[in-house]
């Protein structure tokens, strides 16, 4: 890894392993131009790069038609309102009212390590596996300064990029969008791939043509959502693993977000990312300063399967902190399929002592142990023990299950009232909203305005309660809606567009003060399911609840789009009971074991009522995990098929780094008659190591299976699964 400045071109070279970013400062003036991204390329050349660029750049901007050099100029960071017309990064209102912007060249710097964002989830690095550049932008005339930083990370091939804007004039300056950052390009055939949902169903791959114009993905749902993630892909070859160019983008952030492409009348590209315009505005008063969050980028010559591995082993080093990001999960078992909110210590310990006897490592209690709480029209925000279900107290409760051996975890929903609870009736001006206005209920429960810090300090304090009354050893923090009626009774009027940003900054700040305070708490957010599976998540808890779809078929497609860009033990993963209480469908016990497998692993289900068959496979499912975890954990993925895709079976393998063993995991859909074999191609295998099979004595080349495949059988119906070890032979030299 290299960042360095070319003094007599006036170019800026970022180099990872495989690949170079250059940028060059144009002219007089200053204007910063995005010149390459792409396969890595000796920096010698860098001022040959400047004639690539439409239109070739002179020393010298003809006044004459400014207008048309601007709106063809490859911005590293484009203005708004100057001649450029294209979708700007940057759109402002100064005290004047006016909205133009031109950021030019004004310094830099160059250094080791890896700064903070202030308050902000970012990823990490020391002054010996990391290098960063920050290149200081201004507009004299308006009086902002804009800070682009750059970081880049030893044997990855990832690019963090974030901004900073700052107030140096004598005068308010509203920051009406702020992308985190744009990149121009040419188009080369590419597709938009993005990940799109809804409740139950997330991150669903989708392909789609870049037009002339706009194509985009948004959330302004005070959430990354479970509509879109923020993420996006350019690819060449949207059916290809390992073949075709692919550029990959995720937000390091769990709010609102824009993100797209604009394929210009020139047939060029500009990517960008960022918080976006909707809901939002910020007041940058004289000499504040404003960090938009992070995007992590990367660049891949070698299809999606190499962008998926980078982003997987970027997060693993350099965004999770947990200590249990290297670890075994304890194996759990979650009572909410299991009882609902129909439950008391008794049923509960019921439950653990079963559990205890396969194996299972951890009781979670969910919904329903607080206030008033027998459904989910009440209690929120009314965090104290309901006694007539928890017989003795919550410590009690835990003793005991700590008694027989086993850990305890919780469930909390933090940021949420309900209407009826006695922490609305004794602060209803709490929860967000517009004076005048019936507040829209989503789940009967509004929104608590964490903005305010009265309001963060009674939340932190109700959540330390619980934890130090007892021993607790995980949390799930739930965010079952999404934020509406955007008002604060906190905020003045200019600053109400600060809301939604506030808010997330707020999430962060109570994240952060809990896992500092208890930092061998495991903690796995959710929301609603997977409506906050993103990196900004990851920086605070090493896994996310996936989705609360737990049908294993189902989990196929939305675990393949989770895993396009998140390591496997970041995926909150469950065998629950059938017929699944989401879709009614009927799946044998080993297929869920299997497809949860490929995730943290628990349970979802009332161990004291399933079938006998059922509970006496948990011991054997329970040591698969404890045998193959450290492959899920840390290997590397490769996706072998895809049943989105070919509607008919699901394959991938996890490979550890040394290559010295594989899991597969197979899944056959759909059951065809008369059908043949399966030839599952094999990737990130050494070609001349031979590998046995594990169970059938079989041995055969790394090679081989990767141009020839490794022959599957069909199985007997629909809903089946197989795990395949594959053991290198013999000790790589």
């Amino acid at each position: 890894m290299d960042i360095r400045f070319l003094e007599k071109e006036k170019v800026f070279v970022i180099d990872t392993e495989n690949t170079s970013y250059v940028m060059g400062i144009s002219g007089e003036e200053g204007l910063l131009g995005h010149l390459y991204y792409g396969d890595k390329i000796d920096s010698s050349d860098a001022a040959y790069l400047w004639k690539t660029v439409e239109p070739q750049v002179n020393p010298t901007v003809d006044m004459r038609d400014r207008s048309s050099f601007l709106d063809r100029f490859p911005f590293e960071y484009s203005s708004n309102n100057v001649g450029d017309y294209r979708k700007s990064s940057i759109e402002i209102t100064d005290s004047n009212g006016h909205t133009s912007l031109l950021l030019c060249y004004e310094s830099h710097e160059i250094f080791g390590g890896k700064r903070v964002i202030a308050g902000l989830p970012a990823t990490f690095g020391t002054a010996d596996d990391s290098m960063g550049l920050e290149i200081v932008l201004a507009d004299k005339v308006v009086g902002i300064r804009c800070i682009l930083s750059y970081s880049i990370f030893a044997g990855l091939d990832v690019i963090a990029r974030s901004v900073r804007l700052e107030n140096l004039s004598d005068n308010t300056v509203y920051i009406d969008k702020v992308m985190s950052f744009t990149m121009d390009m040419n188009q080369e055939d590419y597709k938009l791939l993005t990940l799109h949902g809804s409740w139950a169903r997330e991150r669903w791959m989708d392909f789609r043509e870049i037009g002339f114009g706009d194509t985009s993905i948004e959330s302004f749902r005070g959430e990354s959502s479970h509509q879109f993630q923020p993420f996006m892909a350019l690819v060449q070859k949207e059916d290809s693993q390992d073949t075709g160019k692919v550029y990959g983008f995720s937000f390091v952030y769990s709010g609102n977000f824009e993100a797209g492409v604009t394929k210009s009348q020139f047939n060029s590209l500009r990517v960008y990312m960022g918080i976006g315009a909707k809901n939002f505005r910020w007041t940058l008063r004289p000499g504040d300063k404003f960090d938009a969050p992070e995007v992590v980028m990367t660049y891949s010559a070698a299809g999606l399967g190499k962008m998926t591995r980078t982003f997987h082993d970027l997060f693993r080093n350099h965004l999770i902190r947990s200590k249990y990001k290297d670890m075994e999960r304890p194996i759990l078992i979650n009572n909410w399929e299991a009882t609902y909110y129909d439950f008391d210590s008794d049923k509960l310990i019921a439950i653990a002592r079963e559990a205890k006897k396969s194996g299972i490592e951890m009781l979670v209690m969910d919904d329903g142990w607080f206030g008033e709480r027998n459904d989910d029209n009440s209690s929120l925000g009314d965090w104290y023990v309901n006694e007539d279900k928890l017989k003795g107290g919550l410590k009690k409760l835990v003793d005991e299950v700590n008694s027989l051996g086993m850990k305890f975890g919780i469930w909390m929903e933090p940021e949420m009232v309900s209407p009826r609870s006695k922490l609305f009736e004794a602060h209803p001006d709490w929860a967000i909203q517009i004076p005048g206005r019936t507040p829209c209920r989503s789940r009967n429960q509004l929104v608590l305005d964490i903005t305010r810090q009265e309001v963060r300090d009674y939340i932190y304090g109700r959540i330390r309660a619980i934890l130090t009354s007892a021993n607790i050893e995980y949390v799930k923090w739930d965010m079952n809606r999404q934020l509406c009626d955007l008002g604060s009774l906190g905020l003045d009027k200019e600053s109400q567009g600060e809301l939604s940003h506030r808010y997330m900054l707020a999430v962060y700040e109570l994240q952060e003060r809990m896992i500092t305070e208890f930092p061998d708490l495991l903690l796995e957010n959710c929301s609603g399911g997977g409506a906050r599976f993103d990196a900004g998540m990851l920086y605070y808890s090493p896994q996310i609840w996936c989705s609360d779809d737990t049908d294993a078929i189902e989990r196929l497609v939305i675990q393949e789009g989770t895993s396009l860009i998140f390591p496997l033990s970041t995926m909150g993963a469950h065998v629950s009971d059938c017929p699944n209480h989401t879709v009614g469908r009927t799946t044998p016990f080993k297929t869920r074991g299997d497809v949860a497998l490929a995730g943290t692993f628990g349970y979802e289900l009332d161990i004291t009522r399933i079938p006998e068959e059922d509970r006496a496979d948990i011991p054997r499912q329970v040591a698969v995990y404890h045998k193959y975890n450290h492959l899920v954990r840390g290997g590397d993925y490769y996706r072998i098929a895809s049943y989105q895709r070919n509607h008919e079976y699901d394959a991938y393998i996890v490979v550890s780094k040394d290559k010295k063993e594989a899991l597969i995991t197979y899944v056959q859909v759909v059951a065809k008659p008369n059908s043949s074999r399966k030839l599952l191609k094999v990737p990130g295998l050494l070609a001349d190591l031979r590998y046995q099979i594990e169970g059938s004595g079989e041995e055969i080349l790394g090679a081989t299976l990767e141009k020839v495949g490794l022959s599957v059988n069909p199985l007997n119906g629909d809903y089946r699964s197989e795990l395949i070890h594959l053991i290198a032979k013999f000790p790589i030299e």
